[in-house]
């Protein structure tokens, strides 16, 4: 389920903010939108909508592995004695 969103149009966006806002996307490999919502919602304090998007790439990415498996089967076993 989608949460609904609104559009925006923003006028008069300084040549700073412009410069800064593309300077970003770019580094981050976002867009100019996603960098701008990403500011937006810290502006307004809201955590959870840039956190999302940081794990955008990863969300759905797993994939099962034995070994692995196997390795954190080993990790998990408790050593009795140091329980004493």
């Amino acid at each position: 389920m989608q949460k609904k969103t609104k559009q925006y149009t923003i006028r008069n966006v300084p040549e700073e903010v412009d410069r800064a806002l593309r300077k970003q996307a770019k580094a981050s490999g976002k867009s100019i939108n996603e960098v701008a919502l990403d500011a937006l919602a810290k502006a307004a304090r809201i955590d959870s909508l840039s956190r999302l998007e940081e794990f955008r790439d990863i969300i759905g990415s797993w994939v099962e592995d034995p070994e692995f498996d196997r390795a954190l089967e080993a990790q998990r076993q408790i050593d009795e004695e140091l329980w004493r």
